[in-house]
């Protein structure tokens, strides 16, 4: 798994590609691609989340909740459901080789992303946020950690 840890501040272009950090570029595996190889180039699933944030996959975490998400019968209202939701919320963007993603309009407006942004490096994803948008959910979520860890760890 990749183990993408810490915070970084970047700009989305006028095109709407996303520089990804170079730290977290660094944690894709060897067989994946680089920037500088002839290898297929890297690629990254996109999922819209309800949160109003972007997370970004490595393939290979896709995939694992992939099989996870196929697993669902198409014949339970709720599992069909789930399934539309999910695949309706995600697209697949390779990196250039300055190391950016392209971002759609639907997923920026989604996110409400104009131009900063901030991303945050969550162990198999990297969650990006509109800087504003984060502070709301941080700032309305600050009492709740320690509930939130108690409960959990």
């Amino acid at each position: 798994m990749a183990g993408f840890i810490g915070k970084e501040r970047h700009a989305v272009d006028e095109k709407g590609r996303l520089m990804i950090p170079a730290r977290f570029r660094r944690k894709f595996p060897e067989a994946f691609g680089s920037l500088d190889s002839k290898k297929e180039p890297a690629s990254l699933y996109v999922m819209k989340s309800p949160d109003r944030s972007l997370e970004l996959y490595l393939p290979d975490v896709w995939e694992e909740m992939a099989r996870t998400i196929s697993a669902l019968s198409d014949f339970h209202p709720d599992e069909r459901l789930l399934k539309t939701l999910m695949y309706e919320s995600l697209e697949m963007v390779e990196l250039d080789r300055q190391g950016r993603i392209p971002l759609s309009r639907e997923f920026l407006d989604h996110a409400g992303i104009s131009r900063d942004v901030v991303i945050i490096g969550a162990d198999t994803k990297m969650i990006v946020w509109e800087p504003a948008r984060l502070s709301e959910v941080l700032e309305g979520s600050s009492g709740r950690f320690a509930a939130l860890a108690g409960r959990y760890f």
